[in-house]
């Protein structure tokens, strides 16, 4: 019984900390000035230089190489804090 009473009392806890969150946490628009310093600074490509990075396929392929290699070397890193830690909670 006195584990409901507490229960109760934490759920009306964390609803005053829910709404007082609510009420701080309001979405804020950036000011045009933030927008088109944005714009300014972040160039995209146009159609012609995405074709002639895409023809280079030398580039392409040791790029597509390299995160294959990351890819696998944290796969393999993974694998190994697996295994270490499940021996150790096993043991």
């Amino acid at each position: 019984m006195t584990t409901k009473m507490v229960s109760s009392t934490d759920d009306r806890q964390l609803d005053a900390i829910e709404a007082r969150l609510a009420g701080m946490l309001r979405p804020v628009s950036p000011s045009r000035e933030l927008v088109q310093r944005l714009r300014s600074r972040i160039r995209m490509p146009r159609r012609s230089e995405l074709v002639v990075r895409l023809r280079d396929w030398q580039r392409l392929m040791l790029v597509l190489g390299g995160v294959i290699s990351g890819a696998l070397v944290m796969l393999t890193v993974a694998r190994a804090l697996f295994h270490i830690v499940g021996r150790r909670d096993a043991g």
